[in-house]
C-alpha cells in the first residue's frame, strides 16, 4: 500500500513544486541525488573514481512537454560528454527517451539521440539508453534496434526490467545482438497483464536473465541492490569461471554502500547510478517506494535534525 501511494505521489506535479522548495526534503534528497548541477554531479563521481567505484551520470527528468523542452535537456545532456572526459572521470552516460521527445514525434526523438550518440562516439563514452514504464518499451527498443548497428556496443546499450513478462525474450535477442545490457527489476507500478505482480516471479525472471546475460552476454551490468542476487551472482560466476571483468554490478547513488565498496575491494566491478538535476522529486519518490526502510532512514534523519 505505501509502495502505491509514494508512486502515486512522485506523478503529482504540484507537489513537485512545493517539495523542490522545501529545506528538509531538498536535504533528505540529498541521499540519493548528487546535487542539481553537473558540477556537484561530478564531485561525487570523482569521490566514487577515488575508492574504485566507476558512474554513470544522469541528468533527470522524465517526459517533456515541448519540442524545445526535448532540445533544452539534449542540450544540457550534451555538456556531460566533455566533462567527463575534461575531469578524467571513470564515468559514462545514461537517457530517458521521453526527455529527448519520445512522446512527442519519432522524429524528435531520433535527432535528439543520434546528437547525443555522436557526441559519445566523439568523446569515447558509453552511452545506456534507460528502461521507462512498459508503455515505452517496444518503442524504445525498436530504437535501440535501429541505431545499435550504425554505433555499436561500445557506444549504446539498454535496459531491461525482469518484472515485465516479455523481458526474457528481449534479454535473448540483446544477446543475440551482442548488445551491452543493464539488467534490473523495474521501479514503475505496471498492471499484470505485462508484468509480474509477486516478488518472487520477479527474482525468479531476474535469475534466468541474469544467468543467461553473464554466460553468452556481453559485459552486462546487474544492477540490484538483493543481497541474494548478488550472491547467486558471485556463486554462478565462479561456477562457470567467468572472470570479473566481463561484468559489473551496479547500485544506486547512495544505496547498500557497505556492499559496493565491498564488492570493490574485493576486485568485482561496481558502477554507481548518480542522479542529479532540479527535477528529482519524481525519481526520490520512486526510491522511497522500492524499499520502505528508505522512508524510514528519512524519518529518522528528520528527527535527529529536530533534536539537534
Amino acid at each position: 500500500m505505501l509502495r502505491g501511494i509514494l508512486l502515486f505521489l512522485s506523478e503529482q506535479k504540484q507537489i513537485n513544486t512545493f517539495v523542490r522548495t522545501n529545506r528538509m526534503a531538498q536535504k533528505s534528497a540529498t541521499r540519493f541525488v548528487a546535487g542539481e548541477t553537473l558540477d556537484t554531479a561530478a564531485a561525487a563521481v570523482k569521490e566514487l573514481n577515488a575508492k574504485g567505484i566507476s558512474a554513470t551520470l544522469d541528468l533527470l527528468g522524465e517526459s517533456v512537454a515541448t519540442p524545445e523542452d526535448a532540445r533544452a535537456a539534449t542540450e544540457a545532456i550534451f555538456q556531460i560528454f566533455p566533462r567527463i572526459a575534461a575531469d578524467k572521470l571513470q564515468a559514462n552516460v545514461s537517457v530517458k527517451l521521453t526527455q529527448l521527445g519520445l512522446d512527442l514525434s519519432p522524429e524528435i526523438v531520433r535527432a535528439n539521440v543520434k546528437r547525443l550518440l555522436d557526441q559519445a562516439r566523439r568523446f569515447g563514452i558509453f552511452m545506456r539508453i534507460d528502461m521507462e514504464s512498459s508503455a515505452h518499451t517496444q518503442r524504445t527498443l525498436e530504437l535501440f534496434e535501429e541505431l545499435y548497428p550504425v554505433y555499436g556496443r561500445d557506444v549504446v546499450g539498454i535496459v531491461l526490467q525482469s518484472y515485465l513478462h516479455r523481458s526474457m525474450k528481449d534479454a535473448e535477442r540483446a544477446i543475440e545482438l551482442g548488445a551491452r545490457v543493464r539488467l534490473c527489476k523495474g521501479a514503475y507500478k505496471e498492471p499484470a497483464s505485462v508484468a509480474y505482480q509477486d516478488k518472487k516471479d520477479v527474482y525468479g525472471n531476474f535469475v534466468r536473465m541474469m544467468e543467461a546475460l553473464l554466460e553468452r552476454g556481453h559485459y552486462p551490468g546487474i544492477a540490484t541492490h538483493d543481497r541474494n542476487l548478488i550472491a547467486h551472482a558471485r556463486r554462478f560466476t565462479q561456477e562457470k569461471g567467468i572472470a570479473p571483468d566481463r561484468f559489473e554490478f551496479q547500485f544506486l547513488y547512495g544505496v547498500s554502500r557497505d556492499v559496493q565498496e565491498q564488492l570493490a575491494k574485493e576486485g568485482y566491478r561496481v558502477r554507481l547510478y548518480v542522479p542529479f538535476g532540479t527535477h528529482w522529486y519524481p525519481y526520490f519518490m520512486r526510491r522511497l517506494a522500492e524499499r520502505p526502510a528508505n522512508v524510514w532512514f528519512i524519518v529518522r534523519s528528520v528527527l535527529a535534525e529536530r533534536r539537534r
